[in-house]
């Protein structure tokens, strides 16, 4: 093999020392010689120089195996932030934002507090029906309360931080809350079902212990959920950033930050609680529709209009609940958009918190009565 062409070495560069420019990019064949590129030169050996930087470059490929994973979970280690989707570009925009979902939750809070507030002082409210709607009412309090401030905080100080650890609290905490809130949806159904189709026996099967275990089970089943999914999800290895498509911590969106097969555990586990949520939506489903016959059967025009009033819209919000939460959870990436993921998120994580309190008291006239009751009462013992 013939001997390469001598580099052209630049004006004014002494022949000793190191010459930072004499490996020239070539990288083609010379007269039967390859000239390689890479590395620094010094004196006349540059030809050396490359020869001995080619061979180095060859010998070190890229590293597969268990170092490479190690390594990868030595970057999800060393992940301590996160970045969430901001709702605008601009900050006049974002104080928009803020301002609007401040509005959203100070209702959704005075709401459902008025809720918990009158089920708890007033005894006539005491019953089956009531002590569920209070549970929801908790619920929705503390879901919304996990999503929209640490938004408004970042609208507001036009930042996308969050923490490791508030992420972790607040993928824990929104997990929780929903999956809760389906349980206790369908129980809600179950206790509409049993008032309506079959009144004589509903003393006996929910009578106060069977409603306490069943509002026990609906929160029992939500932390067996978080905490199952959390643990699974933040166990993956990270090494695709860690910028998030959401404006909170979302299984879908860490999942894409993935670099490890290990996520296919975390997808399976979604797709078994998806089905479970697809039953507890044929149940109630179903139990509406048991309603809805038995309320036909009723020769009471006023009694079917007031029965259809109230249970339209309470299945209504149940199926934009569970069918948006199960398309955030199921919709394939080549679909996804960060407009889409965040309407689909508002409708499933705060729109129910907020709407909840008004579709089950509009046109529940006890729950008025005892809360002007509430009110009265208040007004009357100030001076």
């Amino acid at each position: 093999m013939g001997r390469c062409p001598a580099l052209h070495r630049p004006h004014g560069q002494h022949q000793a020392g190191l010459q930072p420019h004499s490996c020239r990019k070539v990288s083609e064949k010379r007269e039967g010689c390859l000239c390689v590129t890479g590395g620094w030169s010094v004196g006349n050996g540059f030809d050396f120089a490359c020869r001995l930087s080619h061979k180095l470059s060859l010998s070190f490929s890229p590293v597969t195996g268990p170092y490479a994973q190690r390594q990868q979970m030595s970057n999800s280690s060393s992940i301590t932030q996160f970045l969430l989707l901001p709702f605008a570009d601009t900050q006049e925009l974002q104080l928009l934002h803020f301002w609007l979902s401040l509005g959203i939750y100070l209702a959704a809070a005075l709401a459902n507090g008025l809720i918990i507030t009158a089920v708890v002082c007033d005894r006539h409210l005491h019953t089956p029906m009531y002590f569920f709607l209070l549970n929801l009412s908790l619920i929705d309090l503390g879901s919304i309360s996990t999503t929209l401030p640490k938004a408004m905080a970042n609208s507001l100080w036009d930042t996308r931080h969050i923490s490791y650890s508030g992420c972790a609290a607040q993928l824990s905490l929104i997990l929780f809350f929903l999956s809760a809130e389906c349980s206790l949806l369908t129980v809600m159904a179950y206790d509409r079902y049993v008032a309506i189709c079959q009144p004589l026996h509903y003393g006996t099967l929910l009578g106060s212990r069977a409603c306490v275990h069943m509002a026990a089970a609906a929160w029992a089943s939500g932390f067996l959920y978080a905490a199952l999914h959390t643990a699974n999800t933040l166990s993956l290895p990270l090494c695709q950033g860690n910028a998030l498509g959401q404006f909170f911590c979302e299984i879908p969106q860490i999942l894409k930050l993935s670099c490890s097969h290990t996520y296919l555990r975390e997808v399976g586990l979604i797709l078994v609680s998806v089905l479970v949520v697809f039953g507890c939506f044929i149940f109630i489903v179903l139990s509406y529709m048991q309603i809805f016959r038995a309320v036909l059967r009723n020769p009471s025009e006023q009694g079917q209009h007031k029965a259809f009033s109230m249970c339209l819209p309470h299945l209504a919000v149940v199926s934009l609940f569970l069918s948006t939460a199960m398309v955030a959870y199921l919709k394939p990436p080549s679909i996804s958009s960060p407009s889409l993921d965040l309407v689909v998120s508002v409708l499933y994580s705060v729109v129910p918190p907020a709407v909840n309190p008004l579709i089950y008291s509009m046109r529940n006239q006890e729950l008025k009565d005892a809360l002007k009751k509430l009110m009265h009462s208040r007004l009357s013992q100030q001076p």
